[in-house]
């Protein structure tokens, strides 16, 4: 399975909807993840690729389409 993928199945899981075609669609805007789905989606990539995501340091903008979550956990590996 490619990062991408995993990254769009713990969407998926949290979100209730398939976003595998979706991969930049924002989902905060578009009402698909609360703060508390949110720091579940944050220990879910810390869990499934091994990084380390401060939600200190969490940047909405940053972290806001399945695509850009995918950078950014390429960014921490």
């Amino acid at each position: 399975m490619t990062d991408t993928e995993k990254v769009v199945s713990i969407l998926n899981d949290l979100t209730g909807e398939d976003l595998g075609g979706k991969l930049d669609e924002n989902i905060f805007a578009n009402g698909l993840l609360d703060s508390m789905a949110t720091v579940q989606l944050l220990l879910d990539l810390e869990d499934q690729f091994d990084v380390d995501v401060p939600v200190s340091e969490f940047d909405r903008n940053e972290w806001d389409t399945p695509n850009k979550i995918v950078a950014k956990v390429a960014a921490l590996k």
